[in-house]
Order: structure tokens, then sequence, then C-alpha cells
């Protein structure tokens, strides 16, 4: 599984980001695993949508909080190798899934991630 480290937490996550205007959820996603992890990948389908009323962040910055959502998919990778962009990640690499537990991740995350492994064929709405 394809994972980055945060620069601002040292959390593991999956790649991800916004969509910009005019950009498809899929183009989105598969423009910024390349932007943040430097692997090109192609998005074969849907694992589901994740809300949580609780999961909230607020940017020190600006004191802008904002409840996030998270569209998922699975991809298969196209090319290049894992490497930070040391702008948002510091790390980046093929993880074992076996090896999850020992690494720091957000629990909201770690639905997702746990979702994907376990029920890669019924997509997800929370």
């Amino acid at each position: 599984m394809l994972l980055v480290c945060r620069t601002d937490s040292g959390n593991w996550e999956l790649p991800g980001g916004r969509v910009e205007v005019g950009e498809s959820a899929i183009a989105a996603a598969e423009r910024e695993v390349a932007e943040e992890s430097g692997v090109s990948i192609r998005v074969t389908r849907l694992v589901g949508v994740f809300t949580d009323p609780g999961h909230v962040m607020v940017y020190p910055a600006t004191g802008e909080a904002r409840q996030q959502f998270a569209v998922c998919f699975h991809a298969e990778p196209r090319c290049g190798e894992p490497q930070p962009d040391h702008d948002e990640t510091c790390d980046a690499a093929w993880v074992d899934p076996a090896e999850l537990s020992l690494l720091p991740i957000h629990p909201s995350m770690r639905k997702r991630i746990v979702h994907a492994l376990t029920q890669p064929h019924t997509p997800h709405a929370d």
C-alpha cells in the first residue's frame, strides 16, 4: 500500500488532497498521488466516501475550521518510485499492510485503510 508521511503531523496516510476547479474526483486523486508521492497511478474503483462529524481540522495559522470528507479509491501504479514532495510530505513508501500497526496513523485514516483492505469490493458511504 502506498502511504505518505505528513510534514505537519508526522502521521502516515493515503496520499490525496483537494479537487481543483474543473477537475473530476478521479483526476484529482491521480494528480494528488503523483504530487505527494512521486508515483503515477490509475484509479480502478471506488472504495468509499467517508465522513466523520467529529473529525474537524483547525488550521492554526488562520483559525479556519473544516469538517472534511474523503472519497477513497483503489488504484494501480503506473510508474515512478515513492518520494516525498518535501512540502506536504516528508516521506513516501510502499508499506506492507502487516506493518500498519507500527505506524502513527490518524484514527479516521486507519478506518479508511482497514475498509479498503478488508472489503475491497464493497463501496462504503459514511
